[in-house]
């Protein structure tokens, strides 16, 4: 099938329509709710690991603790669907922090259920994940090389 082409008056009515019905954004406050938020949530992180502290774990177990709880309180929160009430309120602060991407992960994954364990949550859990991870390893293996190769010297 052929691709449509459009005349330039077309693009600019469809380009003007489009802004019409776009919501509009006060961005002040919305960095200042991002600001509040990401913020709480990086301070929920550091009363889990005060907590941790107080109950006697080590330093070490302190920095996988913290993270793995974070982690399971999004996962809860996205289930239960509060943590998008909260992302609608607050914007980017529930998306930079690792609340952000393990929210992404399970949201997928619960899209995903209809379809099975396998193919659905499975595979649904990995739409978001999978490139972050790739990513991640693909970087994390150029930036070893370098720093190798930075020592060598």
């Amino acid at each position: 099938m052929p691709r449509r082409k459009f005349t330039q008056t077309q693009k600019q009515a469809f380009r003007k329509f489009a802004e019409s019905h776009a919501p509009k954004s006060n961005l002040p406050k919305d960095c200042l709710m991002s600001f509040v938020v990401g913020g709480a949530i990086c301070t929920l992180g550091q009363g889990i690991g005060d907590m941790y502290r107080f109950l006697d774990a080590g330093e070490e177990s302190v920095k996988i603790l913290v993270p793995i709880t974070l982690v399971f309180i999004s996962c809860i929160l996205t289930g239960f669907g509060i943590y998008e009430k909260i992302a609608s309120f607050a914007g980017a602060g529930t998306l930079v922090p690792i609340t952000g991407f393990a929210n992404a992960v399970c949201a997928c994954a619960i899209d995903g259920k209809p379809e099975g364990l396998i193919r659905g949550v499975g595979t649904g859990m990995f739409t978001i994940a999978g490139p972050v991870i790739v990513y991640g390893t693909a970087a994390s293996v150029v930036y070893g090389v370098i720093y190798y190769i930075s020592t060598l010297f």
